[in-house]
């Protein structure tokens, strides 16, 4: 495929860049500028043009440029010397050489699949990429997964059961003001997305309605015109309760049902066994409650139901989501303008993370690694034989649990499992007994701090690639400073070691390069990128894919195609074009409370950390506004314990111990605590939660789990 346009360059440091954040899904945009202070390297400047936030950043976005300095990224590669135990710098040459001999040496004595390679949901749409085309091409390994696993898998299933297609949202943002309700289910938008939460009140300034599922009320909730806070782990047979009640008042619409869905008999069936009174003693939500929720909803011209971690992250997430997909197919919400079900995407690139290649079971184009014609089409691309490429491999708890027993060296780019997986004391013990492990990252996080060789690689601004945000739009992010002496891109990293282990072409350092190919691999599949070039993203504030190539297998194939921001308005992508009702019922949580275990746990984000925290708690202005962990609990919970403001606590689940400080409000159920994710050491949530998986899309149970209070 020709190249469309040359790469961008860096702007002269007078000009401003534009760009987007390096955080979460919305990938709202921003201009870059040389920095008035001289201990700054670049400052963020609004970027009003841009749809997706018009200017609006949150604190996060606004300090981003901090973590480009120096004195907190890695700036040379570091390798651990047998004399002290200790990692030091090398040179770049010592340390890719080490990584070489390491991953050679675990395959000659173990096999193929003993090296593992885990990714990230931050990594650009090129390096994720490239990143599986190194595992299987390279590695020949089955073993790669992504901490996006732990993100949007389930909705990611259940959009693949019910519509045949998986896109986080299947419209723009732009539309959500437009609908006439939307039900808004386990987000707390204000904190982990705040300048998105601004459609939620354009959508109440039109009139539209907005009732929010949570079982605490957050700053999101209290916009919410009703809130529904259920106990943790009960959201699917919430989702059936109102089912039931959309039957037995009589508000299906069954034209929608004739003529654009199948299977409606046995999802009616399978929710009519939860009626109103046992969901309202599962859930705690008051039946009053219930039918004020269907009312609003079934009232509404059009409507919209938008998940998020809170009820995906866990062991039943797919049939969840599936419940709440089944009240919008029932209700004619779906398959029309300004109606449907539509998923939050979390990390920033997580949407086209999942698309092009570094899951467990996926080739780019969202091709399936079973389908023989799949197979056939991206080997072509990369030059080598479908037989040689290896089948699926193990989701991402899987794989880590896997570490130092049947996986005996990883390789992991852009994620800190110490930090952000479950169980996450066990998955430390599992890293620590591998016999080698390699980290690239822009700073030395917990992980990287275990590792035998770590690399300094490249950030958002010191790079150009593409990242696919929340809506399906896939955008450019631009290089606007060079990287400091010492440091690589991760595209550099796999040129250099691919050639290292006997594969000199085929891994090209050039970002546009590599999308160019990464547009061919996915040419015909689900998503499909072979219509987008940098030049259109730049050109129209990014493209929404599917945006096949016009003109396919011509001489001269065109760039014609208009992308699609909206999907499902005259099928669904089906082998029928209908939508698929999936039929589930109500389970407990894989661990529900007891004698020894009586309290409910649930987990979530604070609005000035990301994630692990490992880029954001290098940055002083959000360190004093969250600095630490904390216990959240209610008042009566805390007087029945005897527990005051600010005291110590230690948290005590099956898996280990967590410690922090009280935060006693009456905006949490008082059955239920909350700890925010984003530190390690005593106060690591993650120490705590519960690693159990959905059967369907793997997805570890971090939202519920039993625990018990004790003193510090």
């Amino acid at each position: 495929m020709p190249r469309t346009s040359p790469a961008p360059s860096p702007a002269p440091p007078s000009t401003p860049t534009p760009t987007h954040c390096p955080y979460c899904a919305l990938q709202c945009g921003m201009n870059l500028r040389a920095a008035a202070q001289v201990s700054d390297v670049v400052e963020v400047v609004e970027r009003t043009d841009f749809p997706v936030n018009r200017g609006a950043l949150c604190g996060k976005g606004r300090t981003a440029p901090a973590v480009l300095s120096s004195r907190v990224r890695l700036t040379e590669p570091l390798v651990r010397r047998p004399a002290t135990g200790r990692l030091e710098p090398a040179t770049w040459e010592e340390a890719l050489s080490k990584i070489a001999e390491g991953l050679g040496r675990t395959q000659e004595v173990y096999g193929r699949d003993a090296v593992g390679v885990f990714g990230g949901g931050g990594l650009t749409n090129e390096k994720a990429y490239a990143l599986g085309k190194f595992a299987r091409v390279v590695l020949s390994t089955s073993q790669i997964d992504y901490n996006g696993r732990f993100c949007m898998s389930s909705a990611a299933a259940a959009h693949q059961k019910a519509f045949g297609l998986d896109r986080g949202l299947p419209f723009p943002l732009e539309d959500i003001p437009r609908t006439g309700c939307v039900i808004l289910v386990g987000s707390n938008l204000a904190e982990t997305m705040p300048p998105a939460l601004r459609y939620l009140t354009e959508l109440k300034e039109n009139g539209g309605k907005l009732i929010v599922v949570d079982p605490r009320r957050t700053r999101t909730a209290e916009q919410a015109d009703l809130h529904l806070a259920p106990r943790p782990g009960t959201d699917l047979a919430l989702a059936l309760g109102l089912l039931h009640l959309v039957v037995a008042e009589g508000r299906t619409d069954d034209a929608f049902i004739r003529d654009r869905t199948t299977g409606w008999e046995e999802a009616r069936s399978a929710a009519m066994g939860h009626w109103p009174e046992l969901v309202e003693r599962l859930t705690g939500v008051p039946l009053p409650q219930l039918r004020d929720a269907v009312r609003m909803f079934c009232d509404a011209g059009t409507g919209m139901v938008l998940t998020a971690r809170g009820p995906e992250q866990q062991s039943k997430g797919t049939d969840t989501v599936g419940a709440w997909i089944n009240l919008c197919l029932a209700t004619g919400h779906a398959g029309r303008p300004h109606s449907g079900y539509g998923c939050l995407t979390g990390q920033g690139n997580g949407q086209g993370g999942r698309e092009h290649g570094q899951k467990a079971d996926q080739l780019p184009g969202y091709r399936r690694l079973t389908d023989p014609a799949a197979r056939e089409h991206v080997a072509g691309v990369w030059g080598v034989d479908p037989d040689s490429l290896p089948g699926p491999g193990r989701s991402a708890y899987e794989l880590l649990d896997a570490l130092g027993g049947d996986i005996k060296s990883l390789l992991l780019m852009g994620s800190n499992p110490v930090v952000s997986a479950p169980r996450a004391a066990h998955i430390e013990e599992r890293l620590r007994s591998l016999d080698f492990l390699a980290v690239a990252d822009v700073v030395l996080s917990e992980t990287a701090a275990l590792a035998d060789v770590v690399l300094p690689v490249t950030q958002w601004a010191e790079e150009t690639g593409t990242t696919t945000n929340l809506e399906g739009r896939v955008l450019l992010r631009r290089k606007a400073i060079d990287p400091p002496p010492g440091v690589r891109t991760d595209l550099e990293v796999m040129h250099a070691l691919a050639a290292l282990l006997g594969h000199e072409k085929g891994f090209p350092v050039d970002p546009e390069e590599v999308f160019d190919e990464l547009r061919r691999a996915s040419a015909g599949g689900p998503a499909d990128y072979s219509g987008i070039s940098y030049r259109r993203i730049a050109e129209e504030d990014g493209v929404f894919w599917p945006c096949p190539e016009g003109g396919a297998g011509a001489t001269h194939p065109t760039e014609d195609h208009p992308g699609t921001p909206r999907l499902f308005l005259d099928r669904f992508a089906t082998e029928d074009g209908r939508a698929r009702f999936v039929p589930v019922v109500h389970r407990p949580a894989a661990e529900e409370p007891d004698a020894e275990y009586p309290l409910l746990l649930t987990t979530g984000r604070v609005v000035a950390q990301y994630q692990s925290g490992a880029q954001t708690r290098r940055v002083d202005e959000l360190n004093a506004a969250a600095p630490g962990p904390f216990v959240e609990l209610h008042p009566r919970l805390a007087q029945r314990l005897d527990v005051a403001e600010g005291d110590r606590l230690a948290v005590v689940s099956r898996r280990g111990r967590a410690v922090a400080p009280a935060r006693i409000t009456d905006s949490i159920r008082s059955d239920t605590i909350f700890m925010p994710f984003h530190w390690p050491g005593e106060g690591r949530a993650n120490t705590l939660t519960n690693p159990a998986l959905d059967p369907t899309s793997r997805m570890p149970e971090f939202k519920v789990c039993a625990v018990r209070i004790e003193r510090a």
